[in-house]
């Protein structure tokens, strides 16, 4: 699974987030920053309204919290996810010695980010696409 520090990094390099049921995030605050979350349709849903989206904890009763800004979770992208925003950048998947190794191009410069798992791989490929789109 994607690190929080990670996705948060992804967040402020400004990796977007359109909630779909199965995605998973965290809510940024204290306490809670450490339990993931899935969208579900009928427990955990976003409403749209006018001022901004809001996830709504629905039919929980042991959960004290109704619902959270959108702005207040860190998405947690899975690896088909980060695989579909690299898009075209994306060259491949290996394994080396490391771990994963996914090739990405960087500024069309094909570049390696390694890491023992295969999403935080992902990940680090997609922060470095964002980064050199600045």
């Amino acid at each position: 699974m994607l690190s929080t520090d990670l996705a948060r990094r992804l967040l402020a390099a400004g990796l977007n987030w359109s909630p779909m049921p199965g995605d998973r995030f965290v809510v940024d605050r204290p306490g809670l920053a450490e339990e993931v979350f899935y969208l579900a349709d009928m427990t955990v849903e976003v409403h749209e309204f006018v001022g901004g989206s809001v996830i709504g904890f629905n039919g929980v009763a042991e959960w004290a919290l109704d619902s959270v800004a959108l702005e207040e979770t860190v998405w947690l992208p899975r690896e088909d996810q980060l695989r579909a925003v690299l898009g075209h950048d994306f060259v491949g998947l290996g394994r080396t010695e490391e771990g994963y190794a996914v090739v990405a191009l960087v500024g069309g410069t094909p570049t390696t980010l390694v890491h023992r798992d295969a999403e935080e791989a992902y990940g680090l490929a997609v922060l470095e696409v964002l980064r050199s789109r600045i």
